[in-house]
């Protein structure tokens, strides 16, 4: 388990966009764009040089099986704690699965908000996963809120309606 660096910007796209094709049939994930590694490249590398965030990756031989994001983040001013860690895009390989590899995810983004005198880590995860969900639960995660997506117009229906809007200046209320 090590924090990756600038040098690992092809492993953590590579094992970023693994994630989002695990989930391709998730209303939010199915949505990849067609030059998305070229935009991950750009987030990536931002993300990895940023002192308020750390990507861990998880080897086996070498081999990158499994990656972390944990990420600094401000509470709600009216809400304790006033910072948290938020983790995004933890994966594992399927086949380093059942291992212990995102047990030791954790663990490292644990011991990275401990340094950063963070008490409280927060994730969204997968709704329609079960093996996930069994995994955060397991690793002491539990659901507090639902996220929900709604009221999304059918992408080629929405271009149309921005055009139609753009063309004379207005909304038609269609």
């Amino acid at each position: 388990m090590r924090a990756a660096s600038a040098a690992d910007l092809s492993r953590v796209i590579e094992l970023r966009l693994a994630l989002i094709r695990e989930h391709a049939d998730n209303p939010v994930y199915r949505r990849l764009r067609p030059d998305a590694a070229e935009r991950a490249r750009r987030l990536f590398a931002t993300q990895l040089a940023s002192t308020s965030e750390r990507i861990f990756l998880a080897e086996d031989g070498g081999k990158a099986v499994g990656i972390l994001r944990c990420v600094e983040t401000a509470g709600s001013p009216l809400l304790d704690p006033a910072r948290y860690a938020y983790v995004s895009s933890a994966y594992v390989l399927p086949q380093a699965r059942r291992r212990g590899t995102l047990r030791a995810l954790v663990d490292a983004a644990r011991s990275w908000c401990d340094e950063r005198g963070l008490t409280e880590l927060r994730l969204h995860s997968v709704a329609g996963d079960p093996a996930s969900n069994a995994a955060w639960e397991a690793l002491g995660f539990t659901i507090v809120e639902h996220m929900r997506i709604g009221g999304v117009r059918d992408p080629e229906q929405a271009n149309a309606h921005a055009a139609h809007t753009r063309a004379d200046g207005r909304d038609s209320g269609r």
